[in-house]
């Protein structure tokens, strides 16, 4: 099959490429993202291949459909990006990863969380230029505290497991679909406004939909302990984030470590060294020293890319061949907890 693989780096190529050693399929690479502006790059290609900030929207399927694209696939789990009411009324059909390695996510999370309580980066920084006082570089014992997982899915299950049975950490969990196997080790489950108001720690892994839109808002931040610590890892309009500068510039807030962000389309992925960056909350957002940010880069393993690659070429297969859709997006729909 023809696919036209879009936001593609060096490391996407790679894994595709592996991926595609026995030449089932026919890729064309294509550095800019998937937009209403870029997409007739896909006329005359069956398929496409778009990452989580393509903007696939009513007038980019347009010009896919009128080009001949009859399916959409994204090398991600998330679809948020995508108008599914379009791509069904046009004919198209849209798959996804729906799990590749939730370790990889997992694991960051854990690692956002040690490097934000003990402040690891402000340490490393220090002694590359031969500082070596510990003034300021304080933090907490994990062992003990109280951690919300929100999303006990695939990645947030594995989290709340490395809390609770690895840090000795009380965990509150947040999910409409308990997990059996939490439950049995001690993991309460609770409201969201109970795991708030009672966690040290709040950790999101959670689909973004309508009811998760800015979940952490001004109510949330208002309603949380004094000196919470928060990790996004999940969407980044779980967040409202001039809801959390305002909470940051009170106190009200630890500590925040974000791998998503809001309105990371324009930023995340890019080399912007050299560049002005225009978006001013963001760059607010980094002044604060209790902040840490990195780019969209949890799931960034050798062992999801191949994943990411085999499952997504694995879908085009089967479109090409007429096989049923294992990992089709239906319209309307909702993925289950992260």
């Amino acid at each position: 099959m023809r696919v036209a693989i879009f936001s593609t780096k060096p490391y996407d190529r790679a894994a595709l490429n592996a991926a595609n050693a026995h030449g089932l399929h026919s890729p064309t690479y294509f550095e800019p993202r998937l937009d209403a502006t870029t997409a007739s790059l896909a006329k005359g290609f069956a398929a496409v291949c778009v990452f989580v900030n393509d903007r696939v929207d009513a007038a980019a399927i347009r010009i896919l459909a009128d080009g001949g694209t009859r399916v959409i696939a994204l090398r991600c789990a998330g679809f948020n990006n995508v108008d599914l009411t379009a791509a069904e009324e046009r004919g198209i059909e849209v798959v996804r990863v729906p799990a590749y390695s939730p370790y990889a996510v997992a694991e960051f999370t854990i690692g956002l969380l040690l490097s934000l309580n003990r402040k690891i980066h402000h340490a490393y920084a220090r002694v590359r230029e031969d500082n070596f006082s510990l003034d300021g570089l304080l933090g907490h014992d994990l062992h003990g505290k109280t951690v919300g997982v929100v999303g006990t899915g695939r990645i947030g299950m594995l989290v709340a497991r490395a809390l609770k049975l690895g840090f000795g950490c009380d965990v509150l969990a947040c999910d409409v679909v308990e997990d059996a196997a939490l439950v049995d080790m001690g993991v309460r489950y609770v409201t969201m406004r109970a795991l708030v108001e009672a966690s040290d720690v709040i950790s999101l892994h959670c689909p973004l939909t309508r009811d998760t839109l800015h979940l952490i808002d001004t109510a949330a931040l208002a309603a949380s302990k004094p000196g919470m610590l928060l990790i996004n890892t999940s969407r980044g309009a779980l967040v409202d984030t001039p809801a959390l500068i305002t909470a940051l510039k009170s106190g009200q807030l630890g500590g925040v470590a974000l791998d998503v962000y809001e309105q990371e389309e324009a930023l995340f992925f890019e080399d912007l060294s050299l560049d002005v960056v225009q978006d001013d909350v963001f760059q607010r957002l980094l002044t604060f020293p209790n902040v840490l940010v990195t780019g969209h880069q949890a799931f960034f393993t050798a062992e999801a890319m191949a994943s990411i690659a085999q499952t997504t070429l694995n879908s085009l297969s089967e479109a090409d061949t007429g096989r049923a859709l294992s990992c089709r997006i239906a319209a309307p729909a909702q993925i289950t907890t992260e």
